[in-house]
């Protein structure tokens, strides 16, 4: 039996997929695994059971990554799995941020009596916005979303600009042709009438929108953010509004700071809120986790190797541990040691950590997982059956 917790309400769609060897709970003690959308964790103490968390959407900030990584513990996120629902809320913003959609329907609230029809026709101008058919959009980042976003852009008639310094070859090939792709971010700063940013939060794209980039931009520049509030200085982008360099700033983070500010568009976070969304993050965590504990395959992890093998063995024995030269043959010399004949092996590594998978047909003896664990650099070893 297994004890999932949930941190946060899972889709029942996904929670549904888990067979009946496994208790999802919010109340478990010793999960063996824990899924999570919003939940801060980082004050979070994490049981010695506890295998994997698999985050039911694609950012991790919320999660205490390091850590993790030193306590063995796998770290799952759901790339794409909610990106056709912020695709369409992107294309939203563009509307948005364009025709003073929002501004109007509050004014039109505003009008009483027998004359509304007349005070539409007389006020209307003041909301007057362009088109975006033939403008420039921008897009920083050209993962999952970033590449659906541009081609949505391009079939609504936009010229398209793309940017990404870790362009996969998976994105390049779902790239619509009409995307211009440049390997110099100035030029999207340059030359957009919008900008939308579809990066994940680092050292290097944190305040990437700040006083510097937006004094190249065009004038009346149009910003979207449904990525990180982070990425964009938020006193540098108040004061470009303010002075007219910015017309319009859409973001899905709200803060004090921009809530109410002139030429703000606060969404509350919706970029995920469908539950067409919800539902394909729970599904894709859940098969995530299950496949981990079941057969010790990792998939669209955040702190460790991608690694799927098929079983070929009576056991599997999965080893997490540092990337160091020498600590493969150390295992598998260990082993042999122990009486353990392996039959399949595969060792994949990412960054400081490494992982290593054993197929065997002999049976794995206490003492031999005891060896194994008594290795430098071994963080965690465990054996299915």
């Amino acid at each position: 039996m297994y004890n999932i917790l949930t941190l946060n309400k899972i889709s029942e769609t996904g929670l549904s997929r888990f067979s009946a060897d496994y208790k999802c709970s919010t109340e478990v003690e010793a999960p063996d695994a824990i899924l999570v959308r919003s939940a801060a964790m980082h004050d979070m103490q994490f049981d010695k059971n506890t295998l994997a968390i698999a985050r039911a959407g694609a950012g991790v900030n919320n999660i205490p990554i390091d850590r993790c990584s030193e306590e063995g513990i796998v770290v799952f996120n759901t790339p794409g799995a909610n990106a056709n629902a912020v695709k369409e809320l992107v294309i939203a913003g563009l509307l948005l941020t364009s025709r003073k959609i929002i501004a109007g329907v509050e004014w039109a609230k505003t009008l009483t009596g027998d004359t509304v029809a007349k005070d539409v026709e007389k006020g209307k101008s003041a909301f007057a916005g362009p088109e975006i058919l033939g403008k420039t959009l921008g897009v920083i980042g050209l993962g999952a979303i970033g590449v659906l976003v541009a081609n949505a852009a391009c079939a609504l008639g936009m010229n398209v600009i793309g940017y990404d310094p870790f362009l996969s070859e998976k994105s390049k090939a779902a790239l619509s042709p009409a995307v211009a792709v440049t390997a110099q971010v100035n030029e999207i700063f340059e030359k957009s009438d919008y900008i939308t940013l579809h990066v994940p939060l680092t050292d290097d794209t944190r305040a990437i929108i700040c006083k510097d980039s937006i004094a190249v931009m065009k004038d009346n520049v149009r910003i979207l953010n449904f990525a990180r509030g982070e990425l964009v200085d938020t006193a540098d982008m108040i004061a470009a509004l303010e002075n007219g360099k910015v017309a319009s700033y859409i973001t899905d983070f709200p803060n004090e700071s921009l809530i109410g500010a002139a030429g703000v568009i606060a969404v509350p976070h919706l970029g995920a809120s469908t539950p067409e969304s919800e539902d394909n993050c729970a599904v894709m965590a859940v098969n995530e986790v299950s496949d981990y504990l079941e057969n010790g395959n990792i998939t669209n992890s955040v702190n460790l190797p991608a690694v799927s093998v098929d079983r070929n063995g009576k056991h599997r024995m999965t080893i997490i541990h540092r990337n160091v030269a020498g600590i493969v043959s150390s295992i598998t010399s260990t082993l042999a040691s122990e009486n353990v004949n392996i039959d399949n092996m595969v060792n994949k590594s990412r960054g400081e950590y490494a992982y290593t998978m054993i197929d065997t047909d002999t049976d794995v003896s206490e003492e031999a997982i005891s060896a194994v664990c008594g290795l430098e650099s071994i963080i965690r070893v465990r054996v299915i059956k």
